[in-house]
């Protein structure tokens, strides 16, 4: 778990600032499917919840 939280800023670099998909950031950190599958549930959960916390503002 705690690897997949180090790759979750790379992903975010490569995702917001440099324009590529999820996919295409998590095929170039060489990530496994299993390890792109599990980092994809963290970043979605992780939005819904800034999507709860925009809610309550």
């Amino acid at each position: 778990m705690a690897e997949q939280e180090n790759y979750r800023v790379a992903i975010d670099i490569l995702t917001c600032h440099l324009g590529m998909s999820f996919d295409e950031a998590c095929s170039e950190l060489g990530l496994a499917s299993d390890d792109a599958t599990a980092a994809r549930q963290m970043a979605e959960v992780q939005q819904s919840l800034m999507g709860v916390q925009d809610d309550q503002k």
